[in-house]
């Protein structure tokens, strides 16, 4: 008889030990990985992380003050520490999702207003060039916007205004780059569009000139020459000594018209 089936039942026995070996050890792992340790010593090592640069491994330590102590002072501030070691890390959607999260359950903490600057600062680092999508410049214009709106005395207002020019500018700049691809392929009505866009959306922006001398171009390649006058006249009432002034009004002159403010135009509006 072959001696296989006598050894059989003490190879089982002996995977069956080996198995229960390792499902122990492994249970021990488990309980070793969750070592619950004072608030104050879990901050404090989230802070040394912090200080040395190890900012994700920072913010997670944060997230750990709160998930052993939820009820704790220091969990509150762990919450909006996370947010910013995260948000230093690059890991913006993190750090939106922790700074959010901070604002839902404490809106009456003093540092909420900082907490929608990073949200703001976790979209502005995004944006893109003028030639992609401008998902992110949106989002923070957003961002800013709100915080303005809600704390506009608060010491991060002042800088979210200045991101806002800027954001704003940077939005402008894509509409003209839009328009401008519209106008070269003669779809002048879609180009109008997009320079009246900048014109009375981003009337504080650096692009609204160029943008009034487009309209001139465009609307006589329509042969609409009293919007053109009218786009040509704003133009020279709010920018008199601007190139893009002098390149409408010769326009015009080799037409042989001239800017004129007229009725029934959604241009005069804005003078």
């Amino acid at each position: 008889m072959s001696p296989a089936p006598r050894l059989a039942p003490a190879l089982a026995r002996m995977l069956l030990a080996t198995l229960l070996l390792l499902a122990a050890g492994c249970a021990r792992d488990r309980r070793d990985a969750y070592v619950e340790r004072p608030a104050e010593e879990l901050y404090a090592t989230a802070q040394d992380l912090l200080a040395r640069g190890e900012y994700r491994e920072a913010g997670r330590a944060f997230e750990e003050v709160e998930r052993q102590h939820p009820y704790s002072q220091l969990a509150v501030r762990s919450q909006i520490m996370a947010a910013y070691a995260y948000y230093e890390a690059n890991d913006y959607e993190e750090a939106i999702g922790a700074a959010r999260r901070f604002i839902e359950l404490h809106p009456g903490n003093p540092d909420v207003p900082y907490a929608h600057y990073l949200i703001g600062m976790s979209y502005y680092e995004r944006i893109s060039d003028v030639q992609r999508d401008q998902e992110m410049t949106e989002e923070a214009l957003k961002a800013f916007e709100e915080l303005i709106r809600r704390y506009p005395d608060s010491e991060y207002a002042k800088d979210a205004r200045l991101k806002v020019d800027l954001v704003r500018d940077h939005l402008a700049g894509k509409e003209m780059e839009i328009g401008r691809y519209y106008q070269k392929r003669g779809q002048y009505v879609a180009a109008i569009n997009r320079f009246r866009t900048v014109v009375e959306r981003y009337q504080t922006t650096s692009h609204v000139p160029e943008a009034l001398h487009r309209l001139t171009e465009c609307y006589l390649a329509l042969g609409v020459r009293a919007e053109a006058q009218n786009a040509a006249a704003l133009l020279g009432h709010n920018f008199p000594g601007s190139p893009w002034y002098e390149r409408a009004y010769a326009l015009l002159h080799g037409q042989k018209l001239e800017p004129a403010r007229g009725p029934g135009s959604w241009l005069p509006r804005l003078f």
